[in-house]
């Protein structure tokens, strides 16, 4: 397991109900939304794709395509997001499930970019909605900062020994970023939900594909 830092103090923590999370959010925060996710659907940034959770408004789930040249190239990124219940005053809460090596983004999926805080230490405002925050992060990876890194060995291998640190990268995307799992961005209707044939059909192949690998390591 990489060694973790302390040198950026605003990494995303994940949900909690201490900083507002509640299991009925309110009618503003549900109308701001469903219009941010119609926006989602109808007008997506590139790469990036996001919806409801089993249903629950205030939990989503995104995806987001790795940047060209980077060695996150090909991959596919499943990313969680909690909705406080005072959301836009508030920052959502975002991590990246499927696992990441970059100086920014620790073990547990946490990310340190000031977007996703509070000020004075951190820049969030009412007007940044879930997709700028997506693109937001799909620029991170392409354009790490390692002057405000989360992960202080991959930060200081980013620093001398980038070679080292993009085969590694590479090497992690290749092993959990490219998978028949993680590999189609869904589709959606208006309502946000993922449409047939798109991340579910895609989670069957994967399952698919696990039991003939599983059936030919038992015929050998």
């Amino acid at each position: 397991r990489r060694g973790e830092s302390t040198l950026c103090e605003r990494a995303s923590e994940g949900p909690s109900k201490a900083v507002g999370m509640a299991d009925k959010p309110t009618a503003a925060c549900i109308a701001r939304l469903n219009k941010e996710l119609q926006q989602l659907d109808t007008e997506p940034p590139p790469g990036i794709s996001a919806w409801p959770k089993d249903g629950q408004i205030n939990q989503l789930e995104a995806l987001i395509q790795g940047p060209k040249a980077t060695p996150y190239e090909g991959g596919t990124f499943k990313l969680q997001i909690d909705i406080p219940d005072r959301y836009p005053f508030e920052p959502p809460k975002v991590r990246f499930i499927t696992p990441i090596y970059h100086p920014n983004i620790d073990s547990q999926g946490r990310i340190c970019l000031d977007t996703l805080n509070m000020p004075p230490k951190g820049d969030w405002k009412p007007a940044v909605n879930v997709a700028t925050v997506l693109s937001t992060i799909h620029i991170l990876m392409a354009e790490p900062n390692p002057e405000d890194g989360l992960m202080a060995d991959i930060t200081a291998e980013y620093k001398t020994n980038r070679g080292a640190f993009e085969a590694t990268a590479r090497a992690l995307t290749l092993k959990h970023a490219v998978d028949a799992s993680n590999s189609t961005l869904p589709s959606h209707d208006a309502s946000g939900r993922a449409s047939a044939g798109g991340r579910e059909g895609a989670e069957e192949a994967a399952e698919e594909e696990e039991s003939e690998e599983e059936e030919e390591e038992e015929e050998e």
